[in-house]
């Protein structure tokens, strides 16, 4: 990927909709070049990428990727001479009791994709002794949920792993946080009944 350096780059993990969408958005607003990754929805993360270069005059790249795939990520780095936001967005949920969840279910549900980002992200950062890691969480990584054990323990752990590693890269001026949403109407969420929506509401 060739930008100028001098112009900042953000990366956004899963931003073809939703949250994702709308935080690309956003850094496309306040002058970003963007890396936008998503993990099925090309066309439809292509299409974004062409809209916001047009609306705002960056440079966007779409890459479709899977977040778990530490090859996958490697590649999407190896493009890159400099970031100045990683926005570890990219996520799953599983909904349903512990004891019916099959082994991969629980390996592949949020476990170590900002993992994979942040160790390739890190480097990139500290050439110019500057940067920001923000990662997007969930009120369950704090509370936890009934019926979303998994879900309820990867966020736990980006909570942890977040204030860890802001601690870890303080002394180098990159900035590491989390932000724990709490249920917003995304397609991610669609699986709800109104009734339970209802519920969530109250």
């Amino acid at each position: 990927m060739n930008t100028i350096k001098n112009t900042p780059l953000a990366l956004v993990t899963g931003a073809s909709r939703g949250i994702g969408r709308a935080i690309a958005e956003t850094l496309a607003g306040a002058g970003y070049d963007l890396v936008l990754t998503c993990s099925r929805t090309l066309p439809e993360l292509s299409g974004l990428a062409n809209s916001l270069e047009e609306k705002y005059g960056i440079h966007c790249t779409a890459q479709m990727a899977d977040a778990s795939d530490p090859s996958a990520i490697e590649k999407i780095f190896s493009s890159l001479d400099h970031l100045d936001v990683l926005v570890n967005n990219v996520g799953i949920s599983y909904i349903g009791l512990l004891t019916d969840m099959s082994i991969e279910e629980w390996q592949n549900t949020n476990r170590s994709s900002c993992f994979y980002t942040c160790r390739l992200a890190i480097p990139l950062m500290l050439q110019k002794h500057s940067g920001r890691i923000i990662n997007i969480s969930s009120v369950w990584g704090n509370v936890g949920a009934s019926m979303e054990v998994a879900y309820s323990a990867s966020k736990g752990g980006m909570n942890s792993f977040t204030k860890a590693l802001a601690k870890e890269l303080a002394p180098s001026n990159i900035q590491v946080n989390a932000i724990s949403c709490g249920v917003i109407d995304t397609a991610m969420n669609h699986c709800f009944s109104p009734e339970e929506m209802n519920a969530l509401r109250e």
